[in-house]
């Protein structure tokens, strides 16, 4: 799955100089994201594959670490993490940027790799399949 390399890059470079706000969708209900991470890191394989049958990976990926408040989200997110599941929904993450001089939004679609759940909180890591800008 290939992204927008240089729109990641002008997302990560507005995020770490804005601190733009970040929702997330899960089964039609919205989330605050906070804490909001976008890193471009190796996935560990030796060449590009598919990884169970299920997902396609390349060498490198746009991971995107993120932390919900809101507890309620655990039992919605059952459905939508990458490894028992042979099917799995994708996350939509939305949020704005600036583009040409301009604040749009922008929807991230990301797969949900893993979850860590606290007494307060669950911060999710997940990698970036899409971009849609508004």
């Amino acid at each position: 799955m290939s992204v927008d390399s240089s729109l990641l890059e002008n997302i990560m470079q507005y995020s770490l100089a804005h601190s733009p706000k970040f929702t997330i969708l899960v089964n039609d209900k919205v989330f605050p994201l906070m804490g909001v991470s976008i890193v471009n890191s190796s996935i560990p394989v030796n060449e590009p594959t598919t990884r169970g049958g299920v997902y396609f990976s390349e060498k490198f990926a746009y991971k995107m670490k993120g932390v919900i408040d809101d507890l309620s989200v655990v039992p919605l997110l059952t459905k939508k993490m990458l490894g028992p599941n042979t099917e799995f929904g994708e996350l939509k993450i939305s949020s704005q940027i600036e583009s040409n001089g301009k604040i749009v939004p922008i929807d991230i679609f990301t797969n949900l790799t893993n979850s860590v759940q606290t007494p307060n909180s669950i911060e999710l890591s997940m990698i970036i399949v899409e971009l849609k800008l508004g």
